[in-house]
Formats: structure tokens, C-alpha cells, sequence
């Protein structure tokens, strides 16, 4: 079972610290953690989504894109603290789907974990 990240210090920490994937539809901060599960953090700002209905419905569809990613996250080496900051386009929605991005975030994530460890082995 995922957690999720709680406070504005875990939040700023992947801010600060981890590594950034920009999407048309969602911007990714991702974070290696010592736990042995994933974490995630949401953000849906009013000043890029304006309306709560709209910050809302944001939410929900980068959780369920996180959930729906589940099988692809957990074939990663490390696991991480994720937040996902939902974009105005999100809600735009015109043919991909929020999962789809993020699948190529965590593919993103995937080859830096492969460079890193073929950095080790140099």
C-alpha cells in the first residue's frame, strides 16, 4: 500500500532535492526514499487551476494515474517519494490520458536509475 507525503517540509524536501519531469499534462518531482514503498504528494494550485471543482478533479485523475501505474513503479530499482503538480491542460484532456504520460515520467526515472548504476560500474 502507498502512503502518501504529509507536510509542507516532506513536499519542499522533493522540491529541493529531487529531480524534476516536465509533461504537458502534470510536472513530476521524484525523490528516492529508504522506505520500501512509494509515497505520493499531490499539488492542484488555484492560480493554475483556478475553481476547487477543477483543483479537485485534478487530483483525481493524477491519483488514479499514479494507482493505474502501480505494476510499472514497482519494477523500478529504488522506490520514491513522488509529487505530481497537475497543469491547466489536464483538464483539457484531448486525447492522452494522464497515466499515459506519467508511464513515460516513471520510463524517464527508469533510465536514470540505468545511467547511474552504469556510471557505478565505470
Amino acid at each position: 500500500m502507498e502512503t502518501t507525503l504529509r507536510g509542507s517540509k516532506e513536499f519542499q524536501r522533493v522540491y529541493r532535492t529531487g529531480k524534476r519531469f516536465e509533461g504537458h499534462l502534470l510536472t513530476v518531482f521524484v525523490l528516492p526514499n529508504s522506505l520500501t514503498q512509494h509515497r505520493l504528494g499531490i499539488t492542484a494550485s488555484r492560480k493554475a487551476l483556478g475553481r476547487a471543482v477543477d483543483r479537485n478533479r485534478a487530483k483525481r485523475l493524477l491519483r488514479e494515474a499514479f494507482n493505474v501505474t502501480k505494476p510499472r513503479r514497482d519494477r523500478l530499482k529504488k522506490r520514491y517519494d513522488w509529487v505530481l503538480n497537475a497543469r491547466r491542460s489536464l483538464l483539457s484532456l484531448e486525447s492522452r490520458r494522464p497515466s499515459d504520460e506519467f508511464e513515460q515520467m516513471i520510463a524517464s526515472v527508469e533510465s536514470e536509475e540505468a545511467s547511474v548504476v552504469e556510471a557505478q560500474v565505470m
